[in-house]
């Protein structure tokens, strides 16, 4: 489908110009949508943050700050989780796990820890949420603050992101509604807990550019660590497009280009946020609906790049 017809929101800029921006009927540009797993990188530039600050360092063993942790996880370090290379599984390792039911964190983590790793530490990629969700709390233990606190100290008040929160809304206007791919409103996913720092974070394609435009800047951290986010740590064997997994960030090429990307999909929402630097391209897909694939960003980077 054409960007216009894209459920949503959607935003390609090439250095200041705007070539393409949509917004769906009733909604403006202040509506926020669930990003998904575009959260990501937002934990990790908040980990980056920490051990700028030295409250951590990312050679750090998960087990050295996080209590309880079995003693299979000993040798996994905050790289490997922010890497995609931990050896822990996705959520389909974790079947007993409801993603739209709140659970005590404590019981959450206690479901991680039943579930062996697939492979030894730095051994290869496998994507990874439940990764994410502990690196979340890494945050929150260093921080000294709740998580969804820590982001918004640490990132979108600093950055002018004024309509982008993490976890639950409450009661908070201008939220859009996920729909399945027959329109119908689906049950959302639950976000103070089993999805903090995996996919909880809700956002608007004008925020989503300060913070691309922030993280190419160095605005928000200094260059090595910057440069650490955008490294391929981790080959993905996803072809060219998406070779390698940084932190919280796929590299590649697209059309023979360097590019940092990453999607998301939670329960009625889809999300895409790329950056194209040699061609000071930014993308930013924000729909409210399970309908939209992959397939539809096509026209989206057929006109940036053309």
């Amino acid at each position: 489908m054409p960007p216009s017809k894209i459920p949503g929101a959607t935003l390609l800029r090439r250095g200041g110009t705007v070539l393409a921006e949509t917004l769906a009927p009733g909604t403006t540009a202040r509506t926020r949508y669930q990003i998904a797993s575009v959260s990501k990188q937002f934990t990790a530039a908040a980990v980056l943050l920490l051990a700028q600050r030295g409250a951590l360092a990312l050679d750090d063993p998960i087990g050295h700050r996080l209590g309880g942790c079995p003693p299979a996880w000993r040798d996994i370090t905050l790289h490997h989780l922010l890497s995609n290379s931990s050896g822990l599984g996705h959520w389909d390792e974790y079947p007993l796990i409801d993603l739209h039911r709140r659970v005590e964190p404590g019981e959450l983590l206690a479901s991680f820890h039943e579930v062996p790793p697939l492979f030894a530490p730095g051994a290869r990629f496998h994507y990874s949420s439940p990764g994410f969700v502990l690196l979340a709390h890494v945050v929150a233990e260093a921080a000294g603050t709740a998580y969804h606190k820590a982001l918004a100290e640490m990132i979108f008040t600093p950055l002018g992101m004024a309509d982008t929160f993490a976890g639950e809304p409450g009661d908070r206007a201008d939220l859009a509604v996920g729909r399945d791919a027959s329109g119908e409103p689906v049950s959302p996913y639950e976000l103070d807990v089993v999805a903090m720092g995996a996919g909880d974070i809700w956002s608007t394609t004008g925020d989503l550019l300060r913070w691309v435009d922030a993280l190419g800047s160095g605005r928000l951290l200094d260059e090595r660590r910057r440069r650490l986010m955008h490294t391929a740590h981790t080959p993905t064997g996803g072809g060219p497009d998406a070779a390698g997994y940084g932190y919280g960030l796929f590299t590649g090429t697209v059309g023979g280009t360097p590019w940092f990307h990453h999607d998301g999909g939670n329960a009625g929402f889809r999300s895409f946020l790329a950056w194209v630097p040699e061609r000071d391209v930014r993308i930013v897909v924000l729909s409210d609906s399970e309908a939209t694939g992959a397939g539809d960003l096509e026209p989206l980077l057929a006109t940036a790049l053309s």
